[in-house]
């Protein structure tokens, strides 16, 4: 792209960032974030970029990093408030309790895991655009999903005989 600027040619990927991040965060308030921070790092950092690699990758290496270090950040927040008595609220609802159980749990899980959850479970990519994402081999990427998959399950199972 002759005479078009660094900062043009990563406002060409907005639409797929857009949609890659509502994707990942599900909420649009949250994606619209996650879009602005990758622009902001993507432009800040721009000499770190190799002119003729994949700029639609690096971008979406970086939106997905800013994701699940945002997704870290606020589950170590939710969690310290989890310990602090005047925070607690009573809920009834059941399946509220599950869900946030399922959240520590998935908390506890290494972070490739984590991300192998988030890309085949939650965001439905397959394993071969999931492993390209996470810049390993597809098998590597299958196996974190099972591992991940057999650690919830064996952690979420209901409690017998109690």
């Amino acid at each position: 792209m002759a005479g078009v600027s660094f900062a043009d040619e990563v406002l060409t990927y907005l639409p797929k960032l857009a949609a890659y991040a509502a994707r990942l965060a599900g909420r649009r308030c949250v994606a619209d974030d996650l879009v602005q921070d990758t622009v902001l790092r993507a432009l800040l950092h721009a000499d770190q970029f190799k002119p003729g690699s994949n700029l639609g990758g690096w971008l979406t290496a970086i939106l997905r990093n800013c994701y699940f270090n945002e997704w870290r950040n606020y589950h170590r927040i939710q969690y310290g408030a989890l310990h602090d008595e005047s925070l607690v609220v009573d809920r009834p609802q059941e399946w509220r309790a599950s869900l946030d159980e399922v959240q520590r749990e998935l908390a506890k899980l290494p972070a490739g895991q984590q991300e192998a959850i988030v890309l085949i479970v939650l965001n439905g990519e397959s394993y071969e655009h999931a492993a390209t994402m996470a810049k390993c081999p597809v098998g590597t990427m299958k196996s974190r999903v099972s591992r991940a998959r057999s650690r919830l399950g064996h952690q979420l199972a209901p409690v017998s005989g109690t």
